[in-house]
């Protein structure tokens, strides 16, 4: 059994450091989640890197023991990102460190080493290469019992599962239902390439010889599974760091289906990130125009009716439900707006 988690941990709302990126208020009064347009790659073993990472305009930074890091790094990088997190300014950042996979010998020291030691300055765990609901639940219990260990709030950590293989795909729905603390879905590619015999070596981008979209289907299974629980979704690397416009086009893509958000590698490919994955600031005000004509229209001085006219557009319960998406990603993104609305004259 899993603990009960946290509606501030779910909001997204600063923990005890207060740097956490905070939530923003939902047309309808609810809290959006936190976000994350640009997750930033960070290697734990680098303190240079460690350091410059935290004046860098990404929404969330994760500082990797995964991938990132040599086996003979690993024990070093967990000091060296506790150090990091106690010490380093995050401000308006989602903190998350990604630990190995639970295949490996080094999880559950991972998980103990920086969570003891920088847990109330922590936001998220990353899990990589999940496979089934049980991974991620072995997780939660670690947690949970390290938080009861320390006296942190219980819950409040969150975890970030990463689909890297075909048998992680296949249970994704599984997955995304294993425990409240989960907060996002990722994508790994490169991992998943090999695991499906993918032929190409540039991650991210479509192989040669196949005229579709050869991701549409991943993507597509992840983001169900994700909006189905209430949970983000997030697209993996581009590992070509200086290809700025194949960047772009693979986060366009994402982007286009609805994904939170996009892993960045190198600090070129951030404003990108944050660009492709808000809305415009026409569609950001035409969003926050539907809310607020809505509101009007469907109260007693509106005349309480079902639809209405907003200009030559007809708006109603789906256009508010639409709006609230785009509007939220807006807030979210810090936009502010250029419009307001003025109830026609009765």
């Amino acid at each position: 059994m899993t603990a009960p988690v946290s509606s501030a941990r779910r909001a997204g709302a600063p923990s005890a450091a207060g740097s956490a990126a905070p939530a923003s208020a939902g047309g309808d009064g609810t809290e959006q989640p936190r976000p994350r347009r640009s997750c930033l790659a960070v290697p734990g073993s680098s303190p240079r890197f460690l350091e410059k990472a935290q004046g860098l305009p990404a929404d969330q930074v994760f500082l990797d023991l995964e991938d990132a890091c040599a086996p003979l790094a690993k024990e070093g990088a967990r000091h060296s990102i506790v150090d990091a997190l106690n010490t380093g300014d995050w401000t308006g950042k989602t903190r998350v460190v990604r630990v190995n996979d639970w295949t490996t010998q080094w999880t559950y020291r991972d998980v103990i080493t920086v969570v003891e030691g920088a847990g109330q300055n922590l936001d998220c765990v990353m899990l990589p290469k999940v496979q089934d609901a049980q991974q991620v639940v072995a997780l939660d219990l670690l947690l949970t019992q390290i938080e009861r260990t320390m006296g942190f709030e219980v819950g409040r950590i969150g975890i970030e599962a990463q689909i890297e293989n075909a048998k992680g795909l296949v249970n994704v729905d599984d997955i995304a239902a294993s425990s409240p603390r989960l907060e996002t879905i990722v994508f790994g590619p490169a991992d998943f390439m090999a695991s499906i015999n993918m032929k190409s070596l540039v991650v991210g981008r479509q192989p040669a010889g196949y005229d579709a979209d050869a991701y549409h289907y991943i993507l597509m299974r992840i983001l169900m599974a994700a909006r189905t629980h209430d949970l983000q979704a997030v697209d993996g690397p581009y590992l070509q760091i200086r290809d700025v416009d194949g960047f772009r086009e693979v986060a366009g893509r994402a982007a286009a289906l609805g994904f939170d958000g996009k892993w960045v590698l190198h600090p070129g490919q951030i404003e990108a990130a944050n660009e492709i994955f808000s809305p415009s600031q026409e569609d950001y005000d035409h969003a926050e125009l539907i809310l607020d004509a809505y509101a009007h229209h469907t109260s007693e001085a509106g005349g309480k009716k079902g639809s209405a006219m907003l200009g030559d557009e007809m708006i109603d319960e789906a256009s508010r439900k639409m709006a609230l998406v785009i509007a939220g990603k807006g807030r979210a993104a810090g936009l502010r707006r250029t419009t307001s609305f003025e109830a026609p004259e009765a």
